[in-house]
Formats: structure tokens, C-alpha cells, sequence
């Protein structure tokens, strides 16, 4: 289940253009899982994930395990255009992905949330 579920996830936030973010939450809850799930698949992920366009509910880069915020991943999304302010938050309003569309969930063979 794992593999399945961590193919889910990376394919949703491999949909996630660039200068754009998502939440671990947003993608949890169209991928059925938690937001912790998306933690951990976003730690794991391989070189061609886009893992640093996850970010959390408060338009912020979370703190790593070892208390620091990611200065690549904020490197990475500066570079993208996604703009912080002086408190280290992006404006969700601007820069949140909206998900993707029906096509999307047919081209993935995936079946969609009930809700999203």
C-alpha cells in the first residue's frame, strides 16, 4: 500500500507547476492520506519530485527535523518566483495551487477524492 500510496502522492505534486505551492494537507487530502503521510513520502522523495513546492497550512517552509528551516527549499522556491514575506509566509491566496482537473485524475487512472 505504501508504494501505491507514495506513487499518488509524488504524481500530485509532480502536477504542481512551477512558481506554484500545495500544502501537505492539500495534497493528503486528494491523495487519501494524512498530512504526515506526505511528510514522510516528501523526505523520501526522488531526485525528480518537486518536493519543495510542499509546504505547510501556514504558507511556510516546515522545520526539519533538526529545528532549521530548509534553506534550499526556500533557495529553490525563490528562484521559482514564489515570493515570502519578512515572517518567512507565502501569500496561499497567490501562489496555492488550485489541484488538478478532471483530465488530469483520467490521464492518472486514479479516481478522484469525493471532495476536492
Amino acid at each position: 500500500m505504501t508504494s501505491t500510496l507514495y506513487a499518488r502522492i509524488y504524481a500530485l505534486v509532480k502536477a504542481v507547476p512551477m512558481g506554484k505551492v500545495a500544502t501537505y494537507g492539500q495534497i493528503a487530502k486528494l491523495a487519501g492520506c494524512s498530512a504526515r503521510q506526505v511528510g514522510f513520502a516528501m523526505s523520501a522523495a526522488p531526485e525528480d519530485i518537486p518536493w519543495q513546492r510542499i509546504i505547510n497550512s501556514r504558507g511556510e517552509i516546515s522545520m526539519r527535523a533538526d529545528g532549521a528551516v530548509d534553506m534550499e527549499q526556500s533557495l529553490r522556491l525563490k528562484t521559482e518566483g514564489v515570493a515570502f514575506n519578512g515572517k518567512g509566509r507565502t501569500d496561499l491566496s497567490i501562489y496555492q495551487w488550485q489541484g488538478p482537473d478532471a483530465q488530469w485524475w483520467a490521464e492518472q487512472n486514479f479516481e478522484p477524492p469525493l471532495r476536492f
